[in-house]
């Protein structure tokens, strides 16, 4: 949210608080040409997103639909900026109410949720007259959506009331907008008037600056006439659409950069006169995997459709005129009612499937690996806390079972192994692990060091931490590594692209893998203890603030404690974000404690579910302190 002034908090708490608060001067949002992604805060970032008009929601409803919407992986939000809604009459502005834009933005930051911004001037959404004021064409001759001076005049008088109002929310400026598109859809238009979006496009620099990303979007017809230089170009597509071919189209206008569907279509309108419109849940479903197996960006419209109230429903000309429904409904995976339906759960299923730590490489080692023919220490390659990643490959098939092992205790200090993806086992420093392996001949093998902490007493060598020695497989000497230092710690506090709950139950055991869910707590509550039932091992996060090492496997100790001011208040989104290393229960749960367990059992629960199969948002948890 926008910079606001920290609230009156004891000295010694504000060290603490302001390890969770976004500097302003660090953050950004660009792209990434050369490797074809985003980059937010200088790390590899995805945008799911997806489309909630706040002016078809009534305001008491806002937190309650962005909330579902957060709940069900999305990690942004955009949304459209109806002119006709804000300026009633020429030089009357209304930003009151229900059109209280920067309350929604408040709201959305509150949901953690980046906005992705649409603020025309035309904006179609099935709106009336597209979201431009019916009192333009008490000049007749107006040209509308071109560089008529006319029409000029009044886009420029509206935008330098607006976009000033939405400067302090810019990312950059410490806000939650990361990008905001330019007229919307022109290349479907007519008139085709480069001189109209090069106004525009000026327009909105000299209001906004040069480092927001500004960006336009077009069905694949419409990309000749409405993409324009300097503006990042995106395409508009649904499940029935042959995405190979549109994204290769798109590559035509936008050769470099990050593959965007800024409009994937979950469902459709409805006229009056006609049959209710559905999109099939697997037909959506399997359309946003393939998009995301791609990397690209994705923003589905609608998330939630909402309502027409009053007479704000458009209308549109195929052959014949036709009126919108007062329902925009839109077979959008939360309903008009804002009920989460089936399409809901199949997608939030999609998003989350994955949380395998393998799976984030690009954007936990952004620089990519360093390579060497033997492993280097975490201290060669400047990396003192955390994790690496050790990689090679099987130069011949390992057909029976063989014992991979190190020499001269050159763990340092715990090993999680995997071939091609698959979790094998443990190697752990001053232990005789019996690991033994199997693997065709260019099988990925990867290890997973972790440091578990420096001698602090009772020796004076050097305690270097990694892989001391070239790991053996069989009689084999392991060659040509590719090493990752981890930046874990940088993901899960600012970039962490969505809450990874499993589809599934997962397979025992799963290996490195990252959980992650909110949660919303009631009052003031106090501080607290965290209980990890049933979880093996691993590191754990709240709001991006690192509480430690769970073991809980080993123990004794069996609870983190959790410090008040982590935790956000008064209903607002609490996240948890777990690396467990080894093997989750089959039913992951959190609990928050009364009191630790450290050698004690008497203890007072508070429970929430991180099962993929829970349907729906957490009831908020109230928390006792001492």
């Amino acid at each position: 949210m926008a910079p606001k002034k920290p609230p009156c908090l004891p000295s010694l708490l504000l060290p603490l608080l302001t390890l969770l608060l976004p500097q302003a001067d660090t953050r950004s949002f660009i792209v990434d040409r050369e490797n074809d992604r985003f980059l937010l805060d200088g790390a590899p970032f995805r945008y799911v997103s997806g489309s909630l008009h706040y002016f078809r929601v009534p305001r008491v409803l806002w937190a309650d639909r962005l909330l579902k919407m957060r709940m069900s992986g999305l990690n942004a939000v955009q949304f459209y900026v109806p002119w006709n809604y804000h300026e009633p009459e020429p030089g009357v502005y209304n930003f009151n109410g229900s059109r209280d834009l920067t309350a929604f933005l408040n709201e959305a930051s509150i949901a953690d949720l980046l906005v992705i911004l649409r603020p025309g001037p035309y904006i179609c959404a099935e709106w009336e007259m597209g979201g431009l004021p019916a009192w333009l064409l008490q000049k007749p001759e107006i040209q509308l959506r071109t560089s008529d001076p006319d029409f000029l005049a009044a886009v420029d008088s509206w935008f330098k009331v607006l976009l000033p109002k939405l400067y302090p929310w810019l990312y950059h400026n410490g806000g939650n907008i990361i990008s905001i598109q330019v007229e919307n859809e022109y290349g479907s238009y007519k008139a085709c008037d480069f001189t109209y979006m090069r106004h525009l496009a000026g327009l909105f620099r000299a209001l906004l600056g040069d480092r927001i990303l500004l960006f336009t979007t077009d069905g694949p017809e419409g990309l000749k006439c409405g993409s324009l230089q300097g503006l990042y170009t995106t395409v508009d597509f649904g499940p029935a659409d042959n995405m190979t071919e549109i994204f290769a189209l798109l590559r035509k206008y936008e050769p470099h950069g990050p593959l965007v569907n800024s409009e994937y279509y979950t469902g459709w309108l409805d006229y009056w006169g006609q049959n209710h419109s559905t999109r099939s849940i697997s037909a959506v479903t399997k359309g946003l995997e393939n998009m995301l197996k791609l990397g690209a960006s994705v923003n589905m419209y609608m998330f939630h459709g909402g309502t027409n109230f009053g007479y704000w429903n458009g209308a549109d000309e195929k052959g014949r005129f036709l009126p919108i429904t007062t329902s925009y409904d839109y077979d959008a995976p939360i309903s008009e009612a804002g009920d989460p339906t089936p399409k809901l759960f199949a997608l939030r299923n999609v998003i989350s499937k994955d949380g395998y730590l393998l799976s984030f490489l690009d954007i936990l080692c952004p620089h990519g690996p360093i390579r060497s023919i033997l492993p280097m220490t975490f201290e060669a390659v400047k990396q003192d806390h955390g994790f690496m990643l050790y990689r090679t490959y099987l130069t011949h098939t390992v057909s029976e079972p063989t014992q991979l092992w190190v020499p001269n205790n050159g763990v340092h200090d715990r090993a999680y192994v995997m071939v091609d993806g698959v979790f094998q086992g443990v190697l752990e420093r001053n232990m005789k692990h019996q690991l033994f392996l199997m693997g065709k001949m260019g099988a990925k093998l990867d290890i997973l060091l972790e440091n578990m902490g420096r001698l602090s007493f009772g020796s004076n060598s050097s305690d270097f931490k990694g892989l001391l020695e070239p790991p053996v497989l069989g009689q084999t000497v392991l060659t040509q590594w590719l090493m990752f230092p981890l930046k874990v710690d940088k993901l899960v506090k600012w970039w962490f692209p969505l809450p990874l709950l499993r589809s599934s139950h997962p397979r025992a055991p799963s290996g490195p893998t990252f959980y992650s869910t909110t949660f919303s707590i009631l009052g003031e509550g106090g501080d607290t203890f965290l209980f990890l039932p049933g979880w093996t091992k691993g590191q754990v996060w709240i709001n991006g603030f690192n509480l430690g090492r769970y073991w809980t496997r080993q123990g004794p100790q069996q609870t983190l404690y959790v410090p008040r001011p982590l935790l956000f208040s008064r209903g607002a989104l609490n996240k948890i974000t777990l690396l467990e290393l080894e093997n989750v229960p089959s039913e992951p749960q959190i609990q928050f404690l009364d009191r630790p367990i450290l050698n004690s059992t008497l203890h007072k629960t508070y429970i929430y579910s991180l099962s993929a199969d829970t349907q729906s948002p957490s009831e908020p948890m109230e928390l006792s302190g001492h």
